[in-house]
């Protein structure tokens, strides 16, 4: 089965191109009805920005959430969706979290996510990858700059930017424990990323990534253009960026951990279909095969 006409070609052996955005970035701006959906001022935010920060929107679940995670760390241990360090046996990140624990579930669908997730796609939405990144004091390493967008096009097939990552601060994200950098603005971008596709690329990216990481030149251009910021908060702070916002992180050399939880959904009618690297898929616990519609749960 081929891939849809690619609209997005990156990674296809030609020199580095920074194209146009050919989607909507908010998919549905009419006035909100819930009391959790963004209002006009957050939506012309998100859409300038490419991702908003909500504080204090979730604290009551940071506590439960860690505790789940000391569990799962020693459930899930050995597992191929644990994620080491590339030069240590620390753990760098943990996928299909939602696969694992029912509280993980009921986070990923909680009714005040989805409202919010729900607008900005203009539909219902799957929940396509869960993930804890982690950060340890003194050890965790950097995230080279990317676009999940491309990753998610060239490796799993998302045809369209229809997508958005909600991620929730478990500690504090200071300026000194490696926060998130993003370019603002730089979703109205792609960088079509020079080079191939490896097999099986993903064992490597997941510890360094090096395919579809934009040049410097790149990088530069769009910074001229947009500026750099650091994504800093308390836990509980909920964050929400565009699928093809340029983003990474630098090492957290500081005695602080860092650890956020993010869920990845994708738009019911933007379903991934066959890898637009031509290889074959990733495993299902990066894109997940179960394409149903999320059904919302309560707070309670």
């Amino acid at each position: 089965m081929k891939a849809a006409q690619d609209c997005y070609p990156s990674r296809v052996g030609k020199r580095e191109e920074i194209l146009e955005r050919l989607d909507p970035v908010i998919y549905d701006y009419s006035e909100p009805i819930s009391p959790n959906a963004l209002n006009q001022h957050q939506l012309q935010q998100f859409e300038q920005d490419g991702f908003i920060t909500l504080p204090d929107f979730m604290p009551e679940m940071v506590a439960p959430l860690l505790d789940e995670i000391s569990r799962m760390k020693q459930s899930m241990a050995g597992r191929e969706e644990l994620v080491t360090e590339p030069d240590s046996h620390e753990l760098r990140s943990m996928f299909a979290l939602h696969q694992h624990s029912d509280l993980m579930d009921r986070f990923s669908r909680d009714q005040r996510i989805l409202e919010i997730v729900h607008q900005l796609l203009g539909s219902e939405a799957y929940l396509m990858q869960s993930r804890l990144n982690i950060k340890p004091a003194f050890r965790g390493k950097s995230f080279s700059w990317h676009s999940d967008f491309e990753t998610w096009h060239v490796e799993d097939g998302m045809p369209r930017m229809r997508a958005v990552t909600v991620w929730l601060m478990l500690d504090e994200n200071t300026e000194f424990n490696g926060p998130l950098y993003v370019v603002p603005g730089s979703h109205k971008k792609y960088v079509s990323c020079q080079g191939t596709t490896e097999l099986n690329n993903h064992q490597k990216s997941l510890k360094k990534q090096v395919a579809g990481v934009p040049e410097p030149e790149s990088i530069q251009q769009i910074l001229k253009d947009n500026g750099l910021v650091s994504i800093k908060g308390k836990p509980g702070t909920l964050v929400i960026h565009e699928c093809n916002l340029l983003h990474g992180s630098p090492d957290n050399l500081s005695p602080w951990p860092r650890s956020v939880l993010m869920m990845v959904y994708n738009s019911v009618e933007n379903r991934v279909t066959t890898p637009y690297s031509g290889l074959k898929p990733r495993p299902e616990y990066l894109s997940s095969a179960d394409q149903a519609p999320l059904k919302p749960v309560n707070k309670d």
